[in-house]
């Protein structure tokens, strides 16, 4: 019974379950950025290129052949990808940064820096004397 209740607590703290949220609404977020980029981005884009399709874009090294599929490198899929991690990056980048404005500094502390040593008072005492 020992273990169960230690897993119980270790999932049940705060930061645990700040994860599993942050995960879910993050997998949730990347599926709006992936929508905005393939549907609403990059179709303009490709248009202004010469229609292009940039999903479809590669670039084949061989051709589809019986018995052996064909081999392409994804460029298109690959430039979608960049985008969508600019994007995302941006967006964590401006929560980030409004959250750092949210949390304001914490004071400065009052106390006193600690006197100086014995030693260091005295070599102080002689320098003021020797300036004089």
């Amino acid at each position: 019974m020992g273990m169960i209740s230690e897993f119980k607590q270790f999932a049940m703290r705060g930061n645990v379950i700040d994860l599993a949220v942050g995960v879910v609404i993050g997998a949730a977020f990347g599926k709006i950025v992936t929508a905005l980029v393939n549907e609403v981005i990059m179709p303009p884009i490709g248009l202004m290129i010469g229609g292009i399709d940039f999903s479809a874009w590669k670039w084949v090294l061989r051709a589809a052949e019986p018995g052996h599929a064909e081999v392409a490198i994804a460029i298109g899929s690959f430039i979608n990808t960049i985008i969508q991690f600019l994007i995302i990056t941006l967006a964590i980048f401006i929560m980030v940064r409004g959250i750092n404005k949210l949390v304001k500094p914490k004071p400065a502390d009052a106390t006193p820096p600690p006197a100086p040593a014995p030693e260091v008072q005295l070599l102080t005492e002689i320098r003021d004397l020797l300036k004089k």
